[in-house]
């Protein structure tokens, strides 16, 4: 893949990124935020400390949430189109269209959801001030940890198909990512810092919109993507008043 064709990923990346942010963003707005008042709301009831807001709520739900999804999203396309550049026909001979979307939820499992079933997303008002550092440390050495298997399983997928077939290499691979997981969920430190007195239902809706979020942006991504990548490296031929095809320009 030559320069010039990369760039052109890249460029697309970032755009369907954007384009994917605005999809989650949506979401964000009427699942995420309705959460995060009641949370706030219920901080402010079980706090004798009033701080003053440096940058008031209705600004946070409005200009700096789409400021910070749509950064993001053109960030995270961006980085994905470099990754989709290298995987492209490395993990199997599919199109650019199919690829897109299987890099898309390979990375949704492994940037998020793995790291999401050991150390779920909390409202504001849940967890001690004090152990953000260890929090964050903690989520980012999982996130780091899946990603780094995820691709060991798909470089063992490969040198085992050979022998055992696409099929059972696959499973294999599977299998042995989730071992290897699951003994990282069972030696990791849990963090459990919800308020006894705290909504469960509040809790699980509003983990419910942080994970529908990162689905839409992902998945969002990934057709969009897929879409532009096909109509790049695969272009059809446009087709003449005569019926007769005419050759792509180059």
């Amino acid at each position: 893949m030559n320069s010039a064709t990369v760039r052109n990923l890249l460029v697309r990346g970032m755009l369907a990124g954007l384009a994917a942010g605005v999809l989650a963003l949506v979401v964000a707005y009427l699942l995420g935020e309705p959460s995060v008042d009641k949370a706030i709301a219920f901080e402010d009831a079980h706090s004798h400390e009033h701080e003053m807001e440096v940058v008031s709520r209705s600004l946070q739900s409005t200009a700096g949430l789409a400021t910070g999804v749509l950064v993001y999203g053109v960030a995270f396309g961006g980085i994905a189109a470099l990754a989709y550049c290298f995987a492209l026909g490395r993990v199997g001979r599919f199109s650019p269209r199919a690829t897109a979307l299987l890099l898309s939820g390979c990375a949704l499992l492994a940037v998020y959801v793995v790291p999401f079933l050991k150390y779920p997303a909390n409202p504001p008002s849940v967890g001690d001030p004090g152990t953000i550092s260890k929090r964050t440390t903690l989520y980012f050495l999982m996130m780091l940890l899946s990603v780094l298997l995820a691709v060991a399983a798909t470089i063992l997928g490969k040198r085992l198909a050979p022998s055992l077939g696409t099929w059972w290499a696959t499973v294999v691979a599977v299998a042995a990512f989730a071992l290897v997981i699951g003994l990282a969920y069972a030696f990791l430190p849990v963090i459990n810092e919800v308020p006894k007195d705290f909504p469960a239902a509040l809790l699980w809706r509003f983990r419910l919109s942080a994970l529908a979020i990162q689905s839409v942006l992902w998945a969002g991504f990934g057709l969009l993507f897929g879409e532009l990548a096909e109509r790049l490296l695969n272009p059809k031929p446009a087709t003449a008043a005569s019926g007769r095809a005419v050759p792509a320009a180059h």
